[in-house]
Parts: C-alpha cells; structure tokens; sequence
C-alpha cells in the first residue's frame, strides 16, 4: 500500500494518510526500513504494509518512496 506521512511526534511514531480511506494508520519508527524516524518529514510518501494488533491496524515495513 501507499500513502503519505500526516503526523509524526517527537515520541517515535506517526500517522499515515490513505487515499480513500477515512481513518489514518499508526506507524512506529521501528517499523521503518532503509529510513531513519528523524529523515521523515510530513508529506514524504511511503509504502507499507498493513497489519491488525491488539490496539487497530497499524503500518508495518514503512519505506519511503
């Protein structure tokens, strides 16, 4: 999947946009291959993959394009 970074915190993770979709998707900077958490900015586009946890779907193997 694609989409791009709408939200990143100074604690290590952030939020995804989807394009048709209404909820934004979690991702933690651990999840981030080939990227470090502090060369994201907002409006980088990514692709990743998405997954369920306990706590809602969230972004796995973020990689920015």
């Amino acid at each position: 999947m694609e989409g791009t970074i709408k939200t990143l915190t100074d604690k290590g993770f952030g939020f995804i946009t989807i394009e048709g979709e209404e909820k934004d998707l979690f991702f933690h900077g651990n999840e981030l291959k080939g990227v470090s958490f502090a060369e994201l900015k907002v409006g980088d586009k990514v692709s990743f993959e998405k997954t369920d946890s306990p706590k809602g779907p969230n972004a796995t193997n973020v990689t920015r394009i």
